[in-house]
């Protein structure tokens, strides 16, 4: 595959403006992992391959089990995953295929048991972010397998 748009070279506001969005992510005050789980996951629903590269990176880099990784796309029928993870994973789901389903009220109810309203408030933003980066990279046609997570310091 060859790369087809260089965001930062034609138009390096498209990176500000989404880098904004993430900078505001990081600092929300969901936990770090959860953020990159539920990114990892919309990243598989749409099929980008340099986000999934990217995001299992990140997941590995803050200690996370290759089981958990592998079972992802079936977590509906595994043990490994708490209830606050599978409410934030269906809320995901849900607004990543809205045109599906338009965000169900029974999705909605359950993950108002598990996440508070400004949490639900900022993961519906983090899908609607990912989805936005994986368009853009699918679009450019960004080559997976360069990405490096930055250094943790502990």
């Amino acid at each position: 595959m060859k790369p087809r748009l260089n965001y930062a070279k034609v138009a390096p506001g498209v990176y500000d403006a989404m880098d904004a969005l993430d900078q505001y992510l990081a600092s929300c005050g969901l936990e770090e992992s959860l953020l990159h789980l539920v990114r990892l996951r919309a990243s598989q629903i749409n099929g980008c391959a340099y986000c999934l590269d990217m995001h299992w990176k990140d997941l590995r880099a803050l200690g996370e089990t290759e089981q958990r990784l592998y079972s992802l796309d079936a977590w509906r029928e595994c043990p490994y995953y708490t209830e606050r993870e599978r409410a934030a994973l269906a809320w995901t789901e849900a607004v990543t295929r809205v045109a599906e389903d338009h965000v169900p009220d029974a999705v909605f109810e359950e993950a108002r048991r598990h996440l508070s309203e400004k949490e639900l408030a900022d993961l519906t933003l983090a899908a609607a972010a990912i989805g936005s980066w994986n368009r853009l990279s699918i679009a450019a046609r960004l080559v997976p397998g360069t990405y490096q997570p930055a250094p943790r310091t502990n």
